[in-house]
């Protein structure tokens, strides 16, 4: 039986092998066949730590993160021959309402559909953690301990993101040893609270031996440190306080055969006061390990650019400048030259012989909702901005020389997209709107025609528009700070790549707007604190801050001193600085906001427009339906027939 129960098939999730030096996450071992043999020496048990995060979910992919597909900001056609040419989407099948318990999509509990199987990550953490200390003399202690802290570390984090997908899951603190009984086998759902403060515990544990910055810079980057792992402690407790988890009455009835409750009836304020703390340690310690501002472009390697053109720079490329200053977590698994990216799925085509010999699928397309929510440049919502003509923001009007940077002059495009802040820019390409990069890297009218900024052409048979039904982005829309601005396409069509994109998974902006949404929560009124840390954000943007703006260009110049209305702004603030980077799908769901706003039509121009007057027209692409259910992921039915000691979810 011992000889058996050492047995154990490493199971290791496939990585496509690309060649970098510091891709970390792309060493795994093979044909570990018994766990004596995987911890004989430090260059086994290092492979075996590479297991441990291969496991990592593939942030940014739109087929494998239900984030990128799975929200209101970006929709695609509906049409089965781009899952064929781009990965099976998932995520968008759900928010299309085709979830399910008998073979859920993106199913991260089992790792079927697309999902990764986290319960199985969580096992392997726990045979490295028990298991390393078989490891020689040629393991040093320093070494070993910053290893084991890291495999806790992940260990939390994998708990941590079923957590927030299915809420109260099974804790696996240990692995159940090869003898163990069919009662000790079906393990229970723990009770919400439980599961946080466990999670809590690891990261606590982890965070003493965790490096504050990567050393080795060439190998390392990505492995975990003192600033990520105070991140997303932080980010667990922000969302642990908010609605969804805190006082749902929808939750109430969750209650297992052992008459145990899973969630608390009353809401606890208490819980942002921890949040608020937790971001701001987050905070401080980021700040000792180097993250003490936000991203600045540089374009040293350029001839001289327009000041409009480098901050709508630095509000686009802090997402794909490759582990700039801002980001403390990044994933490297993301190459613009792979044709099923987040990148190539973006990049719309320039010209008309791109799109003659097409490469990649430019299918991503942001909606009409993500483009009226940026402000406008006086840095207020535009529907209350008491300059702004909202009531005719879809009429037309020719482009005035002061966009110039924005918009071609004298093109006749929607008063939506004029006198709007610099992040509207950065984040969106529309009919007439000017892009930078692909090839050219000179502002508008400083250089020849081949090197001066793209315009963009977006009516149905341009370059970037409705071509054959197939290849277009459907709501008019192009998202930009996906693509790296070095990008290019070829003649032929094909992206040539600029190297190694990093997709941050959590960055600078990230923590500030988390500490001023858990402090405001946390306080009667909002204070000069809460304030700081969301006009250091809006700063970068060119903006004023919270006060001054609403202040000044407001129709509703109080709302920044009231607690409920502050809430709202630093919610919209979030929503736009970190629009398209995976965030908006989580906190929707957070705020419990995603009932109103996955239940309204998602709209877009009129992509069959030749014309000026029949494309800027306003049509309804597609009317989705989400209830409450959809909150949390279902647990398959297999798996509740298997272990009739788990609860399904409310609704399923």
């Amino acid at each position: 039986m011992k000889s058996f129960r050492k047995f154990i098939l490493a199971t290791i999730a496939a990585m496509v092998l690309l060649p970098s030096c510091d891709d970390y996450l792309d060493v795994v071992p093979d044909n570990l066949a018994t766990i004596d043999y995987a911890f004989r020496d430090r260059v086994g048990a290092e492979k075996y730590l590479f297991t441990c995060y291969s496991y990592l979910p593939a942030f940014g992919s739109p087929a494998n993160d239900p984030t990128i597909m799975g929200g209101d900001d970006i929709w695609v056609p509906d049409n089965n021959m781009y899952y064929a040419a781009t990965g099976n989407f998932n995520a968008h099948h759900i928010k299309q309402g085709r979830q399910n318990t008998d073979n859920p999509l993106l199913d991260f509990w089992n790792g079927t559909n697309n999902g990764k199987a986290l319960f199985r990550a969580i096992r392997d953490c726990n045979v490295f953690l028990e298991n390393i200390d078989k490891v020689g003399p040629d393991l040093p202690n320093a070494e070993k301990n910053k290893w084991i802290a890291e495999v806790k570390f992940l260990k939390a984090y994998y708990h941590y993101y079923l957590l927030r997908m299915y809420g109260p899951i099974p804790l696996i603190k240990e692995n159940l040893p090869i003898s163990a009984s069919t009662d000790e086998v079906r393990v229970y759902r723990e009770p919400f609270d439980d599961c946080v403060d466990y999670i809590v515990q690891l990261i606590n544990e982890a965070i003493p031996d965790l490096p504050l910055t990567i050393a080795d810079i060439s190998n390392e980057l990505g492995r975990i440190t003192q600033p990520i792992a105070l991140c997303i402690r932080a980010e667990l407790l922000v969302m642990a306080a908010s609605d969804l988890f805190n006082g749902n009455g929808d939750f109430a009835d969750m209650v297992d055969n052992r008459g145990v409750h899973l969630f608390k009836a009353e809401k606890d304020p208490l819980k942002w006061e921890r949040a608020a703390v937790a971001c701001k340690n987050a905070i401080d310690t980021c700040a000792l390990a180097g993250f003490d501002r936000l991203y600045e472009f540089s374009a040293y390697r350029y001839d001289a650019l327009s000041d409009t053109t480098k901050r709508i720079m630095s509000c686009r490329h802090v997402v794909t400048d490759r582990w700039n200053r801002e980001i403390i977590w990044g994933d490297t698994r993301n190459n613009s030259s792979y044709i099923d990216t987040y990148w190539a799925l973006s990049m719309p085509y320039f010209t008309q012989t791109e799109a003659n010999n097409p490469w990649g699928t430019p299918i991503l397309a942001p909606t009409l909702r993500m483009a009226e929510l940026f402000y406008s440049n006086r840095g207020v919502p535009i529907d209350e901005d008491n300059q702004y003509d909202y009531a005719n923001r879809y009429k037309t009007e020719a482009a005035p020389a002061a966009h110039k940077y924005y918009v071609q002059t004298g093109f006749e495009t929607a008063k939506l997209h004029l006198n709007r802040e610099p992040r509207f820019y950065a984040n969106l390409g529309f009919d007439g709107g000017v892009w930078f990069g692909n090839g050219r890297f000179k502002d508008i009218d400083a250089g020849t025609a081949d090197e001066t900024s793209w315009i963009i052409n977006m009516k149905k048979g341009q370059p970037s528009g409705y071509l054959s039904g197939i290849r277009f982005p459907i709501t008019g829309y192009s998202p930009k700070k996906p693509i790296h601005f070095e990008t290019a396409r070829t003649i032929t069509g094909q992206l040539s790549p600029s190297g190694r994109n990093t997709f941050p998974i959590f960055r600078l902006a990230d923590i500030y707007l988390l500490y001023a949404e858990a402090l405001n929560e946390s306080l009667n009124a909002p204070n000069a604190e809460v304030y700081k840390y969301i006009d250091l954000v809006r700063k970068r943007a060119g903006l004023e801050g919270v006060v001054d703006s609403w202040t000044k260009y407001s129709k509703i110049s109080s709302r920044p001193a009231d607690k409920g209305e502050m809430r709202k702004i630093i919610r919209q603030e979030r929503m736009i600085e970190l629009a398209f980077e995976g965030k908006r799908f989580w906190d929707i769901r957070r705020w419990k906001t995603a009932t109103d706003l996955l239940n309204q039509p998602i709209r877009g121009w009129n992509n069959q427009g030749t014309t000026t007057a029949d494309y800027y027209n306003v049509v309804t692409i597609e009317a989705p339906s989400f209830t409450a259910k959809e909150y949390l992921w279902p647990i398959k039915d297999a798996d509740l027939r298997s272990n009739g000691n788990l609860i399904q979810n409310p609704g399923w």
